[in-house]
């Protein structure tokens, strides 16, 4: 069974999936979050296209493990994926997947400008691989 990956931010949405075994994550795409609405939508078609139950989401969670304005906006951004949606809502710590997808950006020598359109879609890959992982 697949399951999806959400990096949930202001501007952007990165989204990573599963293979079918719920082994590997794969970033999939970034939405752009030009309204709420917008990207409700895109992750509902996710969401029938591949038959989805889980939803994993990165929790940003502070250096000293408190939660601060933007895990309250993000929870609820995703409780409402999970009421709309009725799917299982799992959180996980987020903490340095975004610093860890620039320096595998760096790494694999992607231009600067290039960076933005894959660093968000990475993050949510570890976010859903850190998860499968733990299973």
């Amino acid at each position: 069974m697949r399951v999806l990956g959400l990096d949930i931010g202001d501007k952007y949405i990165g989204v990573a999936i599963s293979d079918e075994l719920g082994m590997f994550a794969q970033p999939l795409m970034r939405i752009e979050r030009t309204s709420n609405k917008d990207a409700y939508a895109e992750i509902e078609k996710l969401i029938n296209e591949y038959e989805l139950c889980d939803v994993v989401v990165g929790l940003p969670i502070n250096m000293n493990n408190t939660l601060g304005p933007q895990s309250e906006k993000v929870r609820k951004f995703a409780e409402k994926i999970k009421n709309k949606f009725k799917v299982n809502l799992i959180y996980i710590d987020e903490r340095m997947t975004s610093i860890s997808a620039q320096r595998v950006l760096i790494e694999g020598s992607v231009r600067r400008e290039n960076r933005k359109k894959y660093i968000d879609k990475i993050a949510a890959s570890y976010i859903l691989q850190t998860y499968l992982d733990s299973k």
